[in-house]
């Protein structure tokens, strides 16, 4: 069986590699980008089966790379959790109008993170 794979947006470097080293003990396979601009190449040309991704970033913010991503008909119906800091209603509200599948409010557990990746996978 093949590896799943699964692409990490996030610009904190310590967060990134803490979450990319949780998903490769897990045997997934795993893409990092530290930002949402890179994040968008990434998901065109490895078209993971999800995708993490903070919402506050350089260059692209997690709504623009959402709003990118469900435009390209390629990655359209991969699976996208926010995780991020910034979780108010509002910011949810949005989210979820745009089309993100989930949120994982930082700072999250490996268990909490591990069983959204499972529901969605």
């Amino acid at each position: 069986m093949t590896a799943k794979k699964i692409l990490v947006i996030e610009d904190e470097p310590v967060l990134r590699k803490n979450i990319l080293s949780i998903l490769s003990f897990e045997s997934y396979e795993v893409f990092e980008a530290e930002d949402g601009l890179i994040g968008v190449e990434l998901a065109r040309i490895h078209l993971p089966d999800l995708i993490l991704c903070d919402i506050r970033m350089p260059r692209l913010d997690g709504y623009e790379v959402l709003l990118a991503l469900r435009n390209d008909d390629r990655t359209a119906s991969i699976p996208i959790v926010f995780t991020t800091a910034k979780a108010n209603k509002r910011d949810i509200e949005r989210g979820i109008e745009l089309g993100v599948n989930d949120y994982l409010t930082k700072p999250f557990q490996i268990a909490e993170l591990l069983a959204v990746i499972d529901g969605h996978l």
